[in-house]
This record gives C-alpha cells, sequence and structure tokens, in this order.
C-alpha cells in the first residue's frame, strides 16, 4: 500500500467512527484523488472549521465550482452540517472527509464516475 492509500484507510476510519458512516470506498478514492496533492500536506489536507475564510473558499471552490451547485444559504448549511457531524471538537477534519459527506448529502456521486 502507498501513502494515498493510507490515508484514504484513515479517511474510511475517520467517516466510521467519527462520522456513524459506512463509506463508499470507490467514492471515498475518487474524492480522496480529486484532492490532489494538498492531501500530504498536514495544513491543506485539514478544514479549518473555526475560520470564516476556511469555509468560504470550502464553499466556493468545491461546493461551487467542483460540484456546479447554486449559492445560497443552503451550501454554509451544509457545510455546517458536515462539520456538526465530523465534530467541531475534532482537531483535525480531513478535506477529503468533508468533501466526501458533502458529495454524499447533495448526492453529487455522478461527477466521480
Amino acid at each position: 500500500m502507498g501513502k494515498r492509500d493510507d490515508l484514504i484507510a484513515k479517511y474510511a476510519d475517520d467517516l466510521k467512527e467519527k462520522c456513524g458512516m459506512e463509506p463508499d470506498m470507490d467514492l471515498l478514492t475518487k474524492v480522496t484523488i480529486g484532492c490532489g496533492p494538498s492531501i500530504y500536506d498536514a495544513d491543506a489536507s485539514t478544514v479549518a472549521a473555526s475560520q470564516p475564510s476556511e469555509l468560504e473558499t470550502v464553499k466556493n471552490n468545491f461546493l461551487i465550482k467542483k460540484l456546479a451547485l447554486e449559492d445560497g444559504p443552503q451550501l454554509m448549511d451544509a457545510i455546517n452540517g458536515v462539520l456538526d457531524t465530523y465534530g467541531r471538537s475534532e482537531r483535525n477534519k480531513y478535506r477529503a472527509v468533508v468533501y466526501y459527506m458533502l458529495v454524499k448529502q447533495f448526492g453529487k456521486e455522478s461527477i466521480y464516475s
């Protein structure tokens, strides 16, 4: 197993243990690959949930540009819902896990097929 496979396994564990979800491993792998090299950078691989600018970045760069969703308050509501599910006190909220949950929430799995 390579480093990416190790990270995907870690993300799957987070989904199971911290979020109470059984991950679709094929989709999780594709979302992780879609994150690009950021998954290998300690800072970029996580979402800083307490920083409004970081949440705006998730909304604009992922939900609007990648998932082609219309801007509106529902996007920030979805991000906050995912962060609540992950656990606000959880120190490391992995970007791939947050993105995976957002893809599932909006039913946008087809983007990764």
